[in-house]
């Protein structure tokens, strides 16, 4: 079973983003081509099944693969729910939910001041609130032939995404790869076309421990570079193309068998894109979200042991009253699920970090109160 998942999450992220239509699990089956759709997951038996029907939700695609096996799970154990999630990328995600287009959005950004007066339409005598679900690390992947242990740092990485610096034998590069056999080969920066909180996150990282000429955004602001859509279409860039460097969700990475660059933070030692290093980076983060909106800050520029810096946490984005009554028991049925101990579970083995217990407590006791 264990294999199945595995399998299934390197199929998904390799290259199912560019299926086309939408990715629907349900009890009965799956459009997932690897079979291990519909029962071949676990099924948690805490999940308490409610509503009937299709549950639409889209948005951010760094968290599609823990989705993937919520969703799973969910409907081999919910029968009557069909969730239906569409990783479009986290601007879409929360563009389509403010149109009350699904019920609810993932977003690796929590919702600006504006965005939130928005909501109140939708959110009849509510607002929308940004539910922590999903941490991780922002792997840095690249394609350089003969190098299997990069180190970069944030001002290196700031100018090899603006353009600035454009071989990989660089003088600067160089100098933080010591014993390294650096080539002569242009660097092949790609970054995300599509509205990303993935790149949102990056570029507050830039910004913060790096001198980033621009200003952070969920859509691409640096020079130069080529551009894909999704955590999976410049993951495949990175993959096929030598010399290329990206950033996108770890189990991406993995699931591809793509290198990842150790980040020089000041710590004693360069830090690795893992799931322990980026959860002692979320440790740190502060909550600056009012009442039961979960908004968190990141301490991008941390020079804690083995904290890694470019960390996301993904949310949930939902109303905290006035959702809809056709979907109200499934949206709130399934978040219950994903909050719980059984759905952080599963995180882990895909690439992500959990919650830490004192932020998944705050979540599960707002998912509660949805009305």
């Amino acid at each position: 079973m264990k294999l199945q998942r595995k399998n299934r999450v390197r199929a998904l992220a390799v290259g199912a983003l560019a299926v086309s239509g939408a990715l629907t699990l349900s009890a009965c089956g799956s459009d997932d081509t690897t079979g291990a759709g519909g029962g071949g997951a676990a099924k948690p038996s805490n999940i308490k099944c409610d509503g009937k029907g299709k549950l639409l939700a889209s948005g951010s695609s760094a968290q599609k693969n823990a989705m993937d096996v919520w969703v799973q799970n969910y409907s081999g154990a919910c029968k009557d729910t069909e969730i239906n999630y569409q990783p479009t990328g986290s601007g879409a995600g929360v563009t389509t939910f403010l149109q009350g287009q699904t019920a609810f959005a993932g977003s690796d950004s929590a919702l600006k001041p504006d965005e939130v007066t928005k909501s109140k339409r939708v959110c009849k005598g509510g607002q929308a609130v940004d539910l922590p679900m999903v941490g991780g690390p922002i792997a840095v992947g690249y394609n350089v032939p003969g190098v299997d242990n990069l180190v970069l740092d944030a001002k290196t990485l700031s100018k090899i995404f603006n353009s600035e610096i454009k071989k990989w034998n660089d003088p600067a590069i160089k100098q933080l790869n010591p014993g390294a056999k650096l080539p002569d080969l242009k660097i092949q920066p790609f970054h995300r076309s599509d509205d990303s909180g993935t790149t949102d996150n990056f570029t507050k990282y830039l910004k913060a421990a790096g001198g980033w000429k621009h200003e952070p955004a969920k859509k691409w602001e640096g020079e130069g570079g080529q551009a894909a859509s999704g955590s999976a279409g410049v993951s495949s860039q990175v993959k096929q193309t030598s010399g290329a460097i990206s950033y996108f969700e770890l189990s991406y990475a993995t699931a591809s068998k793509i290198q990842t660059a150790k980040l020089n933070t000041g710590a004693k030692e360069p830090v690795e894109a893992t799931v322990d290093n980026a959860s002692k980076a979320i440790s740190e983060a502060t909550q600056v979200g009012k009442g039961d909106d979960l908004a968190l800050k990141l301490n991008y520029n941390t020079k804690a042991e083995s904290a890694y810096p470019i960390t996301l946490v993904t949310y949930e984005i939902a109303c905290s009253k006035g959702n809809k009554a056709e979907t109200l028991p499934a949206t709130k049925s399934f978040l219950t699920y994903i909050a719980s101990k059984d759905g952080q579970s599963a995180l882990k083995e895909l690439g992500y970090a959990p919650l830490p217990t004192e932020i998944a407590d705050k979540v599960r006791a707002t998912v509660a109160k949805i009305s």
